[in-house]
């Protein structure tokens, strides 16, 4: 009969010590990003379930809240697959929710839920500053997308990638771009926004703004066409790749070619930009990452480690496609 495999196994197999590896499962915030990745590999090719981890101390349900603002926005699916894959692997299981970019609903189903889970995940929330202060309070809380100087977050480095996407517009020439908007209530769009105006200024391009796309999918993106093209540009930034994509058929409605005649540029890289034609130049974020990372922090929270404030920025890169191409003189 095969043994079980033991912590001391995967230690050997991942290069790390055995302390290591039992922080790495149930204290991920003290192991870094490289040999956690490391350790949980090792972890999967030899077997090691969540049976073999040693128990979390202080946990009343082993169970985690994922709240997500729209199940069919397909950024979420990574993130949420990210999320299952840790929980799994602790042991945990993850209750998610979606709250049409409803903060009310948002809000009432979390006061709904609290008491049945240990911590919470808030991936890109609609609520207000306040009520996520309040929430942490009562339950161990990590914010995605958003910077909240009391609460642990995982942020994309939103400064960089729409400064990539600006730079690589101007290498093809373009000196007008147009940002479609996101959310209201999304902090995010508020600092892709921010730095689409910083990097225009610094690299002497025109920056103009529409939206906002409240509910940001392909049929809003295609509605936001007529917008557009009341202040002519060369070159477009969309909050989303749904939102991208939609303009893009907006865009081919109205016998505009992309991207002979308009680059477009989206954001999340998403497997929708790969099917659309033409093939979607986007903004690539690590989001399965952001899910995995998410679910361990809180668990180790609820374990009694205290909470690391200091945001955690997560790395992008501009993915280019056949969407984006040299401006016509």
């Amino acid at each position: 009969m095969k043994s079980r495999v033991t912590i001391y196994d995967v230690a050997e197999a991942a290069g790390v010590a055995a302390s290591t590896v039992s922080r790495a499962f149930a204290r991920p915030g003290r192991v870094s990003t490289e040999t956690a990745a490391r350790i949980f590999a090792a972890a999967r090719e030899l077997g090691y379930r969540s049976t073999s981890l040693p128990a979390v101390t202080g946990s009343v349900s082993r169970t985690v809240a994922l709240v997500v603002t729209d199940i069919t926005n397909p950024f979420y699916a990574e993130i949420i697959r990210g999320v299952h894959e840790a929980a799994t692997g602790l042991g945990y299981t993850v209750v998610l929710s979606h709250t049409m970019e409803d903060p009310h609903v948002e809000r009432a189903w979390i006061e709904h839920e609290l008491p049945a889970v240990d911590g919470v995940v808030l991936a890109s929330s609609r609520m207000s500053d306040s009520a996520i202060r309040m929430l942490a309070k009562q339950k161990p809380v990590v914010v995605l997308n958003r910077r909240l100087p009391e609460v642990p977050s995982l942020l994309i480095d939103n400064a960089r990638g729409m400064r990539r996407a600006m730079e690589h517009l101007g290498e093809l020439g373009h000196t007008s771009v147009t940002y479609v908007s996101g959310p209201e209530a999304s902090w995010t769009d508020g600092m892709r926004w921010h730095a689409l105006r910083e990097a225009g200024y610094e690299l002497e391009m025109v920056v103009h703004r529409v939206g906002p796309v409240n509910t940001p999918t392909i049929d809003a993106g295609s509605r936001m066409v007529e917008a557009i093209l009341a202040n002519p540009t060369t070159a477009i930034v969309c909050y989303n790749d749904a939102v991208a994509i939609g303009v893009i058929k907006g865009l081919h409605s109205r016998d505009i070619r992309v991207p002979d005649e308009v680059s477009v540029i989206g954001v999340d890289n998403t497997q929708l930009g790969e099917v659309v034609d033409p093939e979607l130049t986007t903004v690539a974020s690590p989001l399965r990452d952001q899910g995995r990372t998410a679910l361990r922090t809180v668990v180790a929270m609820a374990a009694g480690d205290a909470p690391n404030l200091k945001p955690l920025l997560l790395p992008v890169r501009l993915v280019v496609r056949e969407s984006t191409a040299r401006r016509r003189s």
